[in-house]
């Protein structure tokens, strides 16, 4: 019995283990990369804690895919003139699916949540710091004629002016559909930054499948 015991106990252990390392493998800081740009200073854009959540479609459309997002992205700029940084700040998705019926792929996003971390609105007196505001970025939306597939989409789904060496912007369950693909959608979020004098560099995610 004491060897039973033994084994259950080291079953369940494993179990525990398992179940707590899937609720923490989109936590912390996700992906980077980093560029020297024409200036010489160091860029580097980061993704973090990102989550989507693929739900049910409230059309019950079997074409429908449907998911909210959550996550952070931030940026960094080191070297000579990165307190003069200027630039946008860019989230979206890249988005691959099998087939499509030839009637087009549709794609909606709206940012219910948003949360600007130290980036400054008015130029001049911002007694609020960081604002957390409903739909502050106004919705997208792309239609995409792809006959009959596969095909792939990048949308940028929002951008922020940013200024100084270092910002960022979180959002919260912001939300999306796709229309008009057949088989399982895959989104890849990305995270842009790109420089007042055209320099960029991008950092992609791990494909999340939106079955």
């Amino acid at each position: 019995m004491k060897a039973i015991s033994r084994v259950l106990i080291a079953m369940v252990a494993a179990i525990a283990a398992l179940f707590v390392s899937t609720g923490t493998s989109h936590a912390g800081l996700d992906n980077e990369l980093s560029l020297v740009d024409g200036q010489d200073r160091t860029l580097t854009i980061q993704q973090w804690d990102t989550f989507l959540n693929g739900v049910f479609p409230l059309d019950r459309n079997r074409l429908t895919r449907e998911w909210f997002h959550s996550g952070r992205a931030k940026y960094n700029v080191s070297g000579p003139g990165a307190d003069q940084f200027e630039g946008t700040l860019e989230l979206g998705y890249q988005i691959g699916f099998p087939w499509s019926l030839g009637v087009g792929i549709n794609f909606s996003y709206s940012t219910p949540n948003i949360l600007l971390d130290d980036v400054s609105l008015f130029p001049v007196f911002n007694p609020l710091g960081s604002v957390i505001t409903p739909n502050l970025f106004p919705g997208v939306s792309i239609s995409a004629d792809l006959g009959n597939g596969p095909g792939i989409q990048e949308v940028a789904t929002f951008s922020v002016d940013v200024a100084g060496p270092a910002n960022g912007v979180s959002v919260s369950n912001a939300h999306g559909t796709v229309t008009g693909a057949a088989g399982g959608v895959l989104l890849r979020p990305f995270a842009r930054l790109i420089s007042s004098a055209g320099d960029s560099v991008t950092t992609y995610g791990e494909p999340w499948n939106m079955n």
